[in-house]
């Protein structure tokens, strides 16, 4: 028989195990992170360049040749994210001038980070790059200074288009804004603060992060095929590290709590909005209001925020408006059917 002393001995040796166990697996899990994030710092810490404007410093990248088209991102952006979305723009031959907006990884958010001073800090841009004008497309959150780029400085866009935007509808300009219950606002900003919160839940529950952060619905990405569910994903975990844009997304807020009504009937070039109906962004009413007002939309009844199973369709339509209005240099919109 066992004396009490060893019997005792086992039972502390055999409690420690799941710790042990526990320890271990913990320890594995930071590894894997701590080696995600420094390759996700890599990657936003290279291929692109500062200049300095009035404004302050201002990264953007470049890429492509041929008609130059001013890709501007949405919120969780950078000038990662605008050349990752609009990617098909190269196989087509144009070229991609990506910014990386106000708070958003290494251009700083400004005391005036209104879409009217980056719309401004975008003829910076370009006046820095040589080009004289460009095409603009303003995704989502970057709709507003893509309108305002239009509207302020008309003699440098060509042609604009507006994927999913950010815009003021008409139904809703009256209603108050509704406040987030405040332990959903609590862990928000604990998700926006923490690279690891955030990995944690891109590994943990990609579904609930498709429909919160991508705003698209998890059945719209299952029943995508593999090629769509590779780009999501993709397009989520290169949201990190969220650390470096969390002031760009807290001035998203700010903007979208307050968006006024733009002069959209003074927007005199070719026009292409083009929204989804089940986008869990609300965005579908916004983008309908403006296409009524500039004329010209394209709709789509699934697919979300990210426009899931309308890749190949939508870029084919934005790149063939774009050659249109280059080829054509008309002053005037461009209906396109819905």
């Amino acid at each position: 028989m066992r004396s009490p002393t060893k019997r005792k001995i086992l039972r502390t040796i055999l409690s420690l195990v799941p710790v042990s166990l526990a320890a271990a697996a913990g320890a594995m899990v930071y590894s894997r992170y701590r080696r995600e994030l420094r390759a996700a710092e890599a990657r936003v810490s290279s291929g692109s360049w500062l200049i300095s404007t009035p404004s302050g410093p201002l990264e953007y990248a470049a890429s492509g040749t041929g008609a130059p088209v001013l890709v501007i991102h949405g919120a969780g952006g950078g000038f990662d994210q605008a050349l990752e979305f609009a990617h098909p723009l190269l196989d087509n031959g144009f070229r991609i001038i990506a910014p990386s907006r106000f708070g958003y990884l290494r251009t700083p958010l400004q005391a005036d980070s209104s879409p009217a001073a980056q719309a401004d800090a975008y003829t910076w841009l370009l006046d820095a790059l040589h080009v004289d004008k460009v095409a603009v497309i303003g995704v989502s959150a970057g709709a507003p200074s893509a309108m305002q780029f239009c509207l302020r400085h008309p003699e440098r866009c060509v042609a604009m288009v507006l994927g999913v935007p950010l815009a003021y509808s008409a139904g809703r300009a009256d209603a108050p804004a509704k406040k987030q219950p405040a332990y959903r606002e609590a862990l928000l900003n604990t998700m926006l603060s923490s690279d690891f919160v955030f990995w944690s839940m891109t590994k943990l529950a990609p579904g609930a992060m498709f429909k919160t952060i991508l705003g698209t619905p998890p059945e719209d990405v299952e029943e995508a095929g593999a090629d769509e569910q590779a780009r999501l994903t993709a397009f989520l975990t290169h949201i990190e590290p969220i650390s470096r844009r969390k002031k760009g997304l807290q001035n998203e807020a700010a903007i979208a709590q307050s968006l006024p009504r733009f002069d959209l009937e003074r927007i005199n070039v070719p026009t292409l909005v083009f929204g989804v109906e089940n986008c869990l962004y609300k965005t579908y009413p916004g983008a309908r209001y403006t296409a009524k007002n500039i004329r010209g939309a394209r709709s789509y009844r699934t697919g979300g925020h990210l426009c899931v199973g309308h890749q190949t369709e939508l870029w084919s339509k934005v790149s063939s408006f774009l050659n249109t209005a280059a080829v054509a240099g008309q002053k005037k919109q461009i209906a396109v059917s819905t």
